[in-house]
């Protein structure tokens, strides 16, 4: 247990006109709020409008006014390859699981061409990037040799970075990160966190690309099977996140390229995925871009009659929406072309909401 104060952005309003000073705009992005939910271990959950913030601060210490200025700072955007992505405003990921086994979509892909063609109908529906993926991660997956790995995304990350997408690979392996990266991709999704392959961080560093650090517990095969916190989840989280950024921020990769991910599934309960997701806005009192990975998740299945895998639709859109209320910055799903609809509808409330009206 440990005595650190955590700021929970809430109170969320439409636009910060005519609060000066009573509101703050999170991470840069398209979302303000006009409180923080001052919280720890051992102590009472405190509600503090953003205006009396700045004079807690000091009683607060220096580990809570970091985390205030991460909150309200904005995030640079994402240099991938020719492609710039804005991080003021939600975008989506799209996922192409070149496998066999994944527990949504596992085998749609496996031929380089008609994978390539999914990838590209993604970027064409509107995904900011399309990740990559050779291993499933599902709860019970079994590792993938390397080579085997490699071989299902290579040509695919070719393809996609040869017409201009914005690839990110998905994986735990140093050996596959360098040659997805020297083949086109610009970014590094680890599930592990570059905790899998000891070598994974310093091919990161050395290659200078940005890179997902997502939480989990356990490995795929066991992570599901009695997943427990001694502390409350967000804050567990939170603290090993801030934990695996040093770690890398040590091994040389630069901080401003690290993005987060609360790890949605890996080693949590339904309940321990609802209390990451109600929280999720405090997550950028890290500093960094904060990734979110709900899509079909096996929580939907659970809060909707058992819903299959493929009758997920709408609970992932729910959750997306959820996601970009809270600040997220990369939504990454399955299916593209209903998230960005939903994400442009959301993103016209919010341009209606800040644009100066002339109606009475």
């Amino acid at each position: 247990m440990t005595n650190r104060l955590y700021l929970r952005p809430t109170g969320f309003v439409d636009a910060p006109f005519g609060y000066d000073g009573k509101v703050a705009r999170l991470a840069g992005g398209l979302a303000w709020f006009s409180a923080v939910e001052a919280i720890g271990d051992g102590r009472e959950p405190e509600l503090v409008p953003v205006e009396a913030v700045p004079d807690r601060l000091s009683a607060w210490g220096e580990v809570a006014r970091l985390a205030w200025d991460n909150l309200t700072a904005a995030r640079a955007p994402l240099t991938l390859g020719a492609r710039t992505v804005r991080l003021d405003q939600p975008q989506v990921v799209g996922i192409l699981n070149v496998t066999p086994d994944s527990f949504s979509d596992g085998g749609r892909n496996l031929e380089p061409s008609t994978a390539a063609e999914a990838g590209f109908a993604m970027a064409s529906a509107g995904a900011a990037i399309v990740d990559v993926g050779g291993e499933s991660t599902r709860p019970g997956a079994k590792p993938v040799w390397e080579q085997d790995e490699i071989g299902r995304v290579l040509p695919v990350v070719e393809r996609l970075a040869g017409s201009g997408t914005a690839v990110s690979v998905d994986t735990r392996k140093s050996a596959v990160m360098e040659a997805a990266l020297r083949a086109g991709a610009a970014l590094v999704n680890d599930v592990s966190a570059l905790t899998f392959d000891p070598l994974s961080a310093a091919t990161v560093a050395r290659l200078g690309c940005p890179v997902v650090l997502m939480h989990h517990q356990g490995a795929p095969e066991t992570m599901q099977t009695a997943p427990r916190y001694d502390r409350p989840v967000l804050l567990e989280v939170y603290d090993w996140l801030e934990e695996r950024i040093e770690v890398a921020v040590s091994a040389g990769i630069d901080r401003s390229s690290i993005i987060v991910d609360p790890g949605i599934g890996f080693g949590k309960t339904v309940q321990h995925n609802l209390q990451l997701l109600n929280g999720l806005a405090m997550l950028h009192g890290l500093g960094c871009p904060v990734m979110l990975g709900a899509s079909r998740k096996r929580m939907i299945g659970a809060l909707s009659a058992e819903a299959p895998a493929d009758e997920r639709l709408a609970g992932s859109v729910a959750l997306a929406l959820k996601g970009a209320e809270q600040g997220a910055q990369l939504l990454r799903v399955h299916d593209v072309p209903e998230t960005v609809q939903a994400i442009r509808v959301w993103r016209g409330l919010r341009d209606a909401a800040l644009a100066p009206s002339s109606a009475h």
